[in-house]
């Protein structure tokens, strides 16, 4: 696939998400610790009972670590974004600054 085709699909994909309501973004996503408690309770507040995809705009080790134990919770960073995750992934709930750098790259 080229660079075309793959950043036409990832703007549709993105597009598709905006359509559908099922894009979050939050003023910033980040851990003190390693708790699965904490992402749960974030996930609840926000309505999310199903499927969803954390991104972040860099690799962050407590937020990936905290929601690996929840089931249909897939954690990523802009840098692996693909089409197929943003697709299936239910909620895309994203940071701020995620949004930037998405932005920057696909835009």
């Amino acid at each position: 696939m080229n660079k075309k085709v793959r950043r036409l699909a990832m703007k549709s994909a993105l597009s598709q998400k905006v359509l559908e309501g099922n894009l979050i973004v939050l003023d910033t996503l980040t851990m003190d610790e390693y708790k699965t408690k904490t992402i749960a309770a974030m996930l609840k507040a926000l309505n999310v009972e199903k499927k969803a995809l954390l991104v972040t705009a860099d690799a962050d080790q407590k937020v990936y670590k905290s929601a690996s134990n929840l089931p249909g919770v897939k954690t990523a960073h802009v840098g692996t974004l693909n089409v197929y995750d943003i697709l299936n992934g239910g909620k895309f709930i994203v940071a701020k600054n995620a949004i930037a750098k998405i932005e920057e790259v696909y835009a």
